[in-house]
């Protein structure tokens, strides 16, 4: 398959540009080597040379759901045990919503995650920490109690809060592997202050918590591990950076308003799940890919799904290089410039998306296609299957119609079993964004 990576050429050049890649890290050494070559080698274990098979077990996941709730009560929910109905209405929400004892079966989460990411198991094989301390003034030698003494340890963690929480991380907060960090249950929000950095680690859960207002961290000093701090220099100010990362789940959280972007993935992460999240109030809202020159990148393999894309969003969302994205039943009732994109033909499979374009005339057009000729990007698999179009919103579609010639690509829609159409959308991406869950009901 022609777009496809060759997994021996990424291993000779990925580490050799790792060091030149922006990386906020200082000092290149031995140390951050053999985590980025580890990072590598989870890489290409996580990489699917069929991603097709995929997609197609992600939209049988919905259909089922669907489904069943037809069949039964609709998509209000069944009643449980207790007094309150199971609001779920998507298959990831389905898998774990429903059950009134979530509280003390907080792992099974684990379980629920489709898509890309479908692997990630976050902490789930290792304790509870409490964060019990907003603080975050030694991010050198950090208070136990507080989120970044949770994050840098070097075992697995299942993070969650002891009550609401507003904390102002003053440096990037450096997430080491097997890590989840849970909000269910209390109101907790980083806002004002640096975000979340997941770089060459492997297997980790951010699940409902609100990211907002993000500043760009100074550099300096930073904690990464138990066993190692080093020099940063200046971050980007993104509310969430995933970096040479493996087996990453995003879920029901609301990001909003970052200095640089919501969400990137760069530098050869792959095995990817966006879900369930609110997004507002932003510019370049998701960067999948940050440079036309990095074909390592071409291992990436992500789906967006059952996002919300809300107010005051103008572009990227997601804008892709070299890899393989999957956007599927998001709802995106705002942009301004444009909602999908990118450059280095990158294939992008658009299913059951709802996309309702602004008033502005030149800004109808879904797609964008940046630093290529009409004859390349005509290429390039660029596919819309189901969507719902409002408003004079239209998806410029690419790739060869010759069957032959699109296997020969690595995708065909004969491929795929039929995502549900945009128009159930709405009920999909109700509940997007951070969750108010209380103890002993359904959340």
């Amino acid at each position: 398959m022609e777009s496809r990576p060759k997994l021996l050429f990424l291993s000779l050049i990925f580490l050799a540009s790792a060091a030149f890649s922006g990386a906020h890290i200082a000092e290149y050494d031995e140390y951050w080597k053999t985590k980025a070559e580890l990072a590598r080698m989870h890489a290409q274990k996580a990489y699917n040379p069929n991603p097709e098979s995929v997609t197609r077990h992600f939209n049988q996941a919905v259909l089922k759901v669907l489904e069943k709730n037809d069949t039964r009560r609709g998509l209000r929910g069944q009643k449980k045990s207790g007094n309150e109905p199971c609001m779920a209405t998507n298959p990831i929400d389905r898998c774990w919503r429903c059950n009134q004892n979530w509280e003390h079966h907080r792992k099974r989460l684990a379980r629920c995650v489709k898509g890309f990411g479908r692997k990630t198991t976050g902490g789930k094989d290792g304790d509870f920490y409490v964060v019990t301390d907003p603080s975050d003034s030694d991010v050198i030698n950090p208070k136990m109690g507080t989120l970044r003494y949770g994050v840098t340890r070097d075992r697995p963690l299942w993070i969650v809060f002891a009550s609401n929480m507003v904390i102002r991380l003053t440096q990037e907060l450096i997430v080491s592997s097997n890590k989840t960090v849970d909000g269910r249950g209390v109101n907790v929000r980083i806002i004002g202050g640096a975000s979340f950095m997941i770089q060459y680690v492997h297997n980790v859960i951010i699940h409902n918590i609100h990211i907002t207002d993000i500043k760009a961290g100074n550099g300096g000093l930073v904690r990464d591990s138990e066993s190692h701090y080093g020099l940063r220099t200046r971050s980007d100010g993104d509310g969430i950076s995933i970096f040479g990362s493996t087996n990453v789940w995003i879920d029901h959280v609301s990001l909003s308003n970052c200095t640089d972007g919501l969400i990137d993935a760069i530098q050869a992460s792959t095995a990817i799940t966006i879900s369930n999240c609110h997004l507002t109030q932003h510019n370049d809202v998701m960067l999948f890919g940050a440079s036309d020159a990095y074909s390592p990148d071409a291992v990436m393999q992500i789906t967006v799904a059952f996002n919300h894309f809300g107010r005051g969003l103008i572009q990227r969302m997601p804008r892709c290089r070299w890899g393989f994205v999957h956007v599927v039943n998001n709802d995106y009732t705002h942009w301004m410039m444009y909602a999908v994109g990118g450059s280095k033909h990158p294939t992008i499979i658009s299913q059951g998306n709802r996309y309702v374009a602004p008033p502005t005339q030149f800004a109808k057009e879904v797609t964008k296609r940046d630093y290529a000729t009409e004859a390349e990007w005509k290429k390039w698999t660029w596919r819309s299957e189901g969507d719902l179009m409002q408003n004079g919103a239209f998806f410029r579609e690419s790739g060869s119609s010759d069957k032959a010639k699109a296997q020969k690509s690595g995708f065909t829609t004969n491929d795929l079993i039929k995502a549900k159409p945009g128009s159930f959308v709405t009920r999909l991406t109700r509940y997007s964004g951070a969750l108010d869950c209380f103890p002993n009901k359904p959340c």
